[in-house]
């Protein structure tokens, strides 16, 4: 899904992007997609919750086990995180349908109730048994396909309790949900298997997903287009105005984790209602500030599918668009897969707060990574330049990747959020920032939605796929590893890159613009520059 879905991205930012230069509709457009992604957000609660199956047998013997077969075995990570979960209860309905069950259940199980001569002289009898299994997790046993998960009491309605023994080995289908998430998880994803794609939930989720992808995509370009037409030759100032995106992303987030884990309780399954809720109330608050805007779009120079197509035969305009394919890589490994990491690495006392650490990791994402290094994007991009801010976003995601490797407890991940600031606040702040320098005059919506649809449709979504065959094969451990080493690879490519193409300027001049590459300390100026040129 999550490979798909860039590409959709990448599709539509240049495609619209064109649509308002062309008609020149950015406000118009801006508000529409507005519209569109909150309609989406808030429906997306009502599409049926996916019917999963928990069906096992229990495997009766001098010791007993719950026994799952279908649906492969789980990989070694899996299953020592699921032996470290200790004692847990699993509430358990059993279809009792032969005498020979029935018989142990009331001479070894020591219940009376099942001892009714009339249940057994019945052959067409089939009971419904219901009772508390506690399973102590350490004794699990994985043999090819099948989890055994051992039943070391069982507590029935009247609470007794019994030592579930038989003298010969007797299986009974029964279905059962867990104090554990992580048990109940493997349990009914199993039984889902290859079928996921029948399921009409899947396909719904897919559609809503999708039109609201292609909105968020259309409204962050055009955003991106119309903040720099207000700036005017104050292009610097980017950072100032995107560090409020992230003061809202990073307070939303915290207050979002807390109250799903303030309202989900003790449940074991999460209540999200609370994050619907607030995407509706706060993007309409956005609409109504995005109504207010007032600005002159600029009228096109000429021909933007012209002009564009001349500004993508430069070398350096095409080593910024592989750059961006390279930081996709990283980034949709991070989104897609980070939390699955800490959720791994979580004990069962983490899982009762992970949707509030989970926040508090988006919150320093935010506070303490990208607010600060926007708030300093004019004044680090003027410093270093485009080619050595590049080089830096890709050593960043290095370390990162190789602290997520080395650590173990999911609070430890908090100050690491700190490197977001550099991979992503100095990553965006370089390429809207210099998409805007080398976009010609009225095909600004169109270049920005290229440098931004390259970077999620071809990168994030080739780092969806490839992280989730790494994630599937060697656990997130070693996924985060091999990342830290391409990352690093990467790194020394594109500096060797640009030591190869090294220019004071590098420029291509058609009709009346003039498309520049920016030396370090040319980096900012250059906005002002454009100014005059136009």
């Amino acid at each position: 899904m999550y490979s798909v879905l860039p590409i959709l991205r990448m599709v539509s930012k240049p495609l619209f992007g064109f649509v308002a230069d062309r008609f020149r509709l950015q406000k118009t457009l801006f508000l529409v997609f507005q519209t569109i992604v909150m309609m989406c957000f808030f429906f997306i609660q009502f599409i049926p919750e996916i019917p999963k199956t928990t069906h096992i047998s229990l495997d009766c013997d001098a010791l007993t086990y719950i026994k799952k077969c279908n649906g492969g075995p789980v990989d070694d990570n899996m299953f020592g995180k699921l032996k470290a979960e200790g004692a847990i209860t699993c509430q358990t309905v059993c279809v009792v349908d032969n005498a020979q069950f029935m018989g142990e259940m009331c001479a070894q199980w020591r219940t009376p109730q099942f001892c009714d001569p009339v249940i057994h002289l019945d052959p067409n009898t089939s009971l419904d048994v219901n009772f508390q299994s506690f399973l102590l997790m350490e004794h699990s046993v994985q043999v090819k396909n099948c989890l055994f998960f051992r039943v070391n009491k069982v507590v029935f309605d009247d609470s007794t309790e019994h030592t579930p023994y038989c003298s010969n080995l007797t299986s009974i289908p029964c279905t059962v949900h867990c104090s554990s998430m992580l048990v109940n998880d493997i349990i009914a994803d199993a039984a889902l298997g290859s079928s996921m794609l029948a399921l009409p939930q899947f396909w719904a989720l897919l559609v809503v997903l999708s039109v609201s992808m292609i909105a968020i995509a259309s409204v962050t370009s055009v955003g991106d287009a119309i903040c720099f037409s207000i700036l005017g030759d104050k292009r610097n100032r980017y950072g100032y105005q995107r560090m409020w995106g992230a003061v809202g992303w990073g307070l939303m987030a915290i207050i979002a984790g807390l109250l799903v884990d303030a309202v989900s309780g003790l449940q074991v399954e999460k209540n999200y209602s609370p994050i619907f809720y607030m995407s509706a109330i706060f993007l309409l608050f956005d609409m109504l500030a995005s109504g207010q805007l007032k600005y002159s779009q600029p009228a096109p120079s000429g021909s933007i599918v012209h002009d564009v197509k001349k500004l993508l035969i430069e070398p350096r305009i095409i080593v910024l668009l592989v750059w961006c394919v390279c930081v996709g890589l990283s980034s949709g490994f991070i989104r897609q897969f980070l939390f699955w990491h800490l959720e791994d690495l979580s004990s069962e006392v983490d899982q009762r707060w992970m949707k509030t650490l989970e926040g508090l990791l988006v919150g320093v994402q935010c506070f303490g990574g990208e607010l600060p290094f926007f708030f300093l994007s004019g004044y680090i991009l003027k410093k270093l330049g485009h080619v050595h801010a590049m080089s830096l976003v890709l050593l960043g995601y290095g370390i990162r990747f190789l602290l997520y490797a080395s650590l173990s407890n999911p609070w430890w991940f908090l100050p690491v959020e700190m490197l977001q600031g550099i991979t992503y606040g100095i990553f965006y702040s370089t390429m809207v920032s210099y998409a805007s320098v080398v976009a010609p005059r009225g095909a600004e919506t169109t270049v920005q939605g290229l440098v931004t649809a390259v970077h999620e449709g071809v990168g994030m979504s080739l780092g969806n796929l490839l992280g989730g065959v790494l994630y599937e094969s060697y656990g997130g451990g070693q996924a985060f590893f091999i990342y830290s080493i391409m990352s690093i690879a990467i790194f020394f490519v594109h500096v060797f890159a640009q030591i190869y193409l090294k220019s004071p300027n590098l420029k291509v001049t058609e009709n009346d613009y003039t498309a520049h590459y920016a030396a370090p300390k040319d980096a900012i100026s250059i906005g002002q520059e454009m100014e005059e040129i136009h």
